[in-house]
């Protein structure tokens, strides 16, 4: 069982933190949330690296870094990884839609007796929906009568779909629910799956929505971001955690669940 207390939680976010020099790989709307973060926790952002220097991601340019949060794109989120840990960097990944290449990150990380944790989302809400998620599941288990749906909704400007946030939650399902094996989109509904409605909208954050409805009823759980800060303090957290230790981590691991 996950016993979640709000004294928990004000620990998590008060608890005394070594200064950091911090690079932060990608600088959009999410970089930016953290730089402001990670300055506001006593934080030092020592490097920027977005599209236009990518080669400063080297040797010289990350002297005294302590840690790299990296939030950027599908399709240049490994190569980034693999940079942090051939330089020894310890990396936090807020980025989703790469994860065929996670075994051979953590491979990496491991020969390189690096640092690294990924998340799908670093919101301590988020991740206490995870948990709940799972535990629904595993009490619905003994119900066939009620049948899983999500839905997630973001900004337009979202590269991927359907979030990484709702995979995760339709893992969790999957794991906690032996009925389930997999997820599939709204429109390709399929046995044994669970199915995913992904939207997108104006400049919605991020809302996720976890249905268990049967012919009488409906079960839903919901988690909806009213802005980035969330996102943006988890990683932060994260990055205080794993800079001074070696491994592979996950969000239970820094929130202690």
């Amino acid at each position: 069982m996950v016993l979640i207390t709000l004294q928990m939680l004000k620990e998590i976010n008060s608890q005394k933190i070594k200064f950091m020099n911090i690079a932060l790989i990608g600088y959009g709307r999410m970089g930016h949330e953290i730089e402001s973060t990670a300055v506001s926790r006593g934080h030092r952002i020592s490097l920027i690296i977005d599209k236009d220097n990518l080669s400063d991601l080297d040797f010289e340019h990350t002297r005294g870094i302590d840690v790299a949060i990296e939030f950027t794109t599908p399709e240049t989120a490994f190569e980034n990884l693999k940079k942090c840990f051939s330089l020894g960097i310890p990396v936090v990944c807020g980025t989703t839609g790469w994860l065929a290449d996670y075994e051979k990150a953590v491979n990496l990380c491991n020969e390189n007796y690096g640092s690294f944790i990924h998340s799908s989302n670093f919101s301590i809400g988020v991740n206490i929906l995870f948990k709940l998620n799972n535990m629904l599941a595993r009490f619905v288990s003994a119900y066939p009568e009620y049948k899983p749906f999500i839905e997630e909704i973001h900004h337009t400007k979202k590269l991927d779909a359907p979030s990484g946030t709702a995979i995760t939650l339709a893992k969790g399902v999957c794991d906690g629910n032996p009925a389930y094996k997999g997820w599939c989109f709204e429109n390709e509904r399929a046995e044994k799956m669970v199915p995913i409605s992904a939207i997108r909208e104006g400049l919605v954050p991020g809302t996720h929505i976890i249905e268990w409805d049967s012919p009488v009823d409906r079960i839903t759980i919901r988690h909806e971001a009213k802005n980035r800060k969330g996102l943006a303090l988890g990683s932060v957290i994260a990055a205080e955690y794993i800079h001074s230790r070696k491994g592979v981590f996950t969000m239970d691991d820094v929130l202690g669940f």
